[in-house]
């Protein structure tokens, strides 16, 4: 059994102008990095033997104040790892959606079916993109098995995380809250998944509100049911 203490980056600017982010290396913004402060402060005491994350930037800018801040050595130094990044999103990384729209037409509307076997040209589909994040974590729970881990990753890498604790389809809209800087805790114990606890903002809660988009208004109509509203941007 490994416990895992899973962080989606902070704000960046890109966040606020809902572009894809996918691999570009973007840093975090000031509230951003109020946000890594914050975290910082908040998991000081956290009794974790390893603090991993994201090799793309605005993810290590997030980690680096809870290794700055940490009481426990062996959180201090930061391990990168590849393969906790971003879905590729291929042709429209960086792009805003409105450009999309126009620049890409048909790409847009393939996306907005939400189909897992469906990529961008250049780019990872949604079932690429689980058995990436999915090989990423299981294989750092086997390797630490017993531990707790602190991971900073994307809010995409934790969606495929919180879809396989529910047993939830890869096609479909984003159906879980991922707020930028959020505490997520899960337990892994061989190829289960279980969450203990998801989207805690306690520390967060006096700060300005986070920028969001519905994925759901994306899908045409009749194309999926049963999908939930409110989800987080990308």
């Amino acid at each position: 059994m490994t416990e895992l203490i899973l962080i989606r980056h902070g704000e960046t600017d890109w966040n606020r102008e809902l572009r894809f982010q996918g691999h570009v290396d973007v840093p975090l913004n000031t509230v951003g990095q109020e946000q890594a402060r914050r975290l910082g402060i908040r998991l000081a005491g956290e009794a974790a033997h390893l603090l991993v994350s994201s090799d793309l930037i605005r993810t290590q800018q997030t980690a680096l104040p809870i290794s700055q801040q940490s009481l426990h050595p062996c959180v201090r130094d930061l391990v990168l790892d590849v393969t906790l990044r971003e879905q590729n999103f291929g042709v429209v990384d960086g792009m805003r959606v409105e450009d999309i729209k126009v620049q890409h037409p048909d790409a847009w509307t393939q996306w907005t079916r939400f189909q897992a076997d469906y990529a961008f040209t250049g780019g990872e589909s949604t079932r690429q993109f689980h058995a990436r994040v999915l090989a990423a974590v299981r294989g750092l729970a086997q390797a630490h098995m017993g531990q707790t881990l602190v991971v900073v990753t994307h809010g995409g890498v934790l969606d495929m995380i919180y879809r396989t604790a529910l047993a939830l389809p890869l096609s479909g809209p984003r159906q879980s809250v991922i707020p930028n800087a959020g505490l997520n805790r899960v337990r892994i114990e061989g190829e289960a998944i279980s969450i203990l606890d998801w989207a805690d903002t306690q520390h967060l809660a006096d700060m300005p509100p986070q920028p969001t988009y519905d994925q759901s208004r994306l899908v045409p109509p009749g194309s999926l049911a049963g999908v939930l509203p409110g989800v987080p941007s990308a």
